[in-house]
């Protein structure tokens, strides 16, 4: 190698000058450009930096608003929201070891598995990781310190009379917000409307100022009832205790204030705790009382027997050809469990005889006896704007034969619920006049619907006291110092087309006869060994008419010695 080819190699090659001008220029384009976008970002358009130190330290909670009570009419307590916390994560601000996440769950009582996915699921910044925890829960949390897990202060429902009230108040989801029953139906009245707040919070995830409140939380309102909580236990108290001996598949309660129509008891039975409802069965949350459908039987017949004497087909006592107890009809024929050769019109409500109650309807036209029924409530809803509410069922006049209506005037072939029975009992209690139905206390009693004349309503009274006497189908309704009238009811039950061998006991009365207080309807379906609606319902219809007619303080109108047991006398029915 020359000295030529050496110092070509080691001379640097000599750059052209206008490259240093480039270079400077855009160094300093670069400064202007940094320099204008911190100008713009810090005072002209500021909002992306705010949005992004907020989002570190700075979130907005809502704030529960406090759910409103729900009170029975003397204002007793029934459903309240107490204050109680729930623990959330903020996935991004997480700083948490394996101990920690096991601690973190055993004090929840959760699963570790599911703990540590809310926990570090990054890819939203908030979750629930358990809602409305008791307060020693809460002082375990909050122990335990853990960064990026924080409490939030809400409200749960809690139900003083448990599992006495459960369908008829239903219950609320964990936001406070009703589900079913009343809490679900009065949700615009007692729920109330949340706010929002904007809060500050520490590295570790705990709010360490309140900035500013966006929206205060507006409480919701209280609610009062038509029920009373004392009647309200005894009727379940009742039920449950005739279910159990019967061993029935379930059972319902009303008790109505027969001058207003308001409701006093709605009870079912079996029931649950609605402040546990963990492994609860649908069959335990339904309202039976309101939701279910089911043949009246016999406690129909005052019906019917009552349009007839509107229409002039018959007198109370005008005596009826009762075929000693078997009327063919189209091929079919009607029987009474009691065969009487004659019997007057109040002798047939006395002893519930089918074709008694069956001649008197095939006396009408079926658009009559059709009309007699709707106007009393049947096929219609109560009004008692109760969520789930079953209509019943009233098929239209033009399709019904002879047969049909012949049986309908006995309860079969119409369906009801039992708190629309009930209802339209108070066309007998309130001297012809249809109450409708309240759930919410009343500052004074509605005006009824007249249906029927005041000399027929008396008349039918009369006829069911006698229903309560021996001779009658329910002595075992009779109570000390009251004078009461009813009718009983024992239905074969339908399956598919047919009629099988399980029935419903039913009883619907009113007390006392000579200034009608209460109304009681008692319905106990598929009992077991004994079934007469005499012998199951009526002695649950005596003692929960006893008891109400004390605490509501109302006057005997009989000597307290007028009971009169004879269960040997009982007249057993079938529908």
């Amino acid at each position: 190698m020359n000295y030529a080819t050496n110092k070509a190699m080691t001379t640097p090659a000599k750059l052209p000058g206008w490259r240093a001008s480039v270079l400077f220029i855009v160094l300093v384009a670069g400064l202007v450009g940094l320099l204008g976008r911190g100008v713009y970002l810090q005072g002209i358009h500021n909002d992306f930096l705010q949005e992004k130190g907020n989002a570190r330290y700075s979130r907005v909670i809502e704030v529960s608003a406090h759910r409103g009570m729900i009170m029975d009419r003397n204002g007793e307590a029934l459903a309240v929201s107490t204050p109680v916390q729930s623990v959330w994560v903020s996935p991004l601000d997480v700083e948490a070891n394996n101990q920690q996440v096991k601690a973190l769950a055993k004090a929840l009582q959760m699963n570790v598995s599911d703990v540590r996915r809310q926990m570090f699921d990054t890819s939203r910044d908030f979750a629930y990781l358990k809602r409305q925890i008791p307060p020693e829960q809460a002082a375990e949390v909050t122990r335990l310190n853990v960064v990026g897990v924080s409490l939030q202060p809400e409200y749960r429902r809690y139900y003083p009379a448990g599992e006495v009230a459960a369908q008829l108040l239903g219950f609320t989801g964990q936001d406070d917000n009703g589900q079913e029953g009343l809490e679900y139906s009065l949700q615009a009245e007692l729920g109330g409307k949340p706010g929002s707040q904007r809060v500050i919070k520490d590295r570790r995830g705990h709010i360490v100022e309140d900035v500013a409140s966006l929206r205060a939380p507006k409480a919701g309102g209280d609610v009062l009832l038509s029920i009373d909580s004392k009647i309200q236990y005894l009727a379940y108290r009742e039920l449950q205790a005739a279910v159990l001996k019967h061993k029935a598949k379930a059972g319902a309660v009303v008790v109505l204030d027969a001058r207003s129509g308001e409701v006093l008891a709605l009870a079912n039975y079996p029931s649950y705790n609605p402040n546990n409802r963990v492994r609860v069965s649908p069959h335990a949350m339904r309202n039976r009382a309101v939701a279910d459908l089911f043949e009246p039987g016999s406690t129909l017949k005052p019906f019917t027997v009552a349009a007839a004497l509107e229409h002039g087909k018959v007198k109370p006592n005008t005596l009826i050809n009762t075929e000693n107890g078997v009327y063919t009809i189209g091929g079919r024929q009607i029987h009474d469990s009691h065969p009487e050769a004659m019997l007057t019109v109040s002798q047939v409500i006395q002893k519930s005889s089918n074709v008694g109650a069956a001649k008197m309807a095939l006396m009408m036209e079926p658009a009559v006896m059709w009309q007699s029924l709707s106007d009393n409530g049947f096929g219609a809803h109560t009004g008692s704007n109760f969520p789930g509410e079953a209509m019943g069922k009233l098929r239209d006049a033009k399709t019904w034969r002879p047969i049909e209506q012949a049986t309908m005037a006995y309860g079969h072939g119409i369906s009801v619920n039992l708190l629309q029975l009930a209802r339209a009992y108070t066309v007998f209690a309130d001297n012809g006049e249809l109450k409708p139905i309240s759930l919410m206390k009343l500052n004074s009693p509605p005006a009824g619907l007249r249906v029927m004349s005041e000399i027929t309503a008396s008349e039918l009274r009369g006829m069911m006291e006698t229903v309560t006497m021996p001779g009658g189908t329910a002595p075992l309704a009779q109570v000390a110092g009251y004078r009461v009238a009813g009718k009983t009811g024992t239905a074969h039950k339908l399956s598919g087309a047919h009629y099988i061998d399980k029935y419903v006991a039913s009883f619907v009365g009113l007390a006392p006869v000579s200034a009608p207080r209460v109304i009681v309807a008692v319905m106990i379906d598929e009992p077991e060994g004994e079934y007469y609606g005499g012998m199951v319902a009526a002695p649950i219809f005596s003692q929960i008419t006893g008891e109400t007619l004390h605490l509501l303080n109302v006057p005997n109108d009989a000597p307290q010695n007028n009971v009169i047991t004879a269960p040997a006398e009982v007249v057993k029915e079938e529908v």
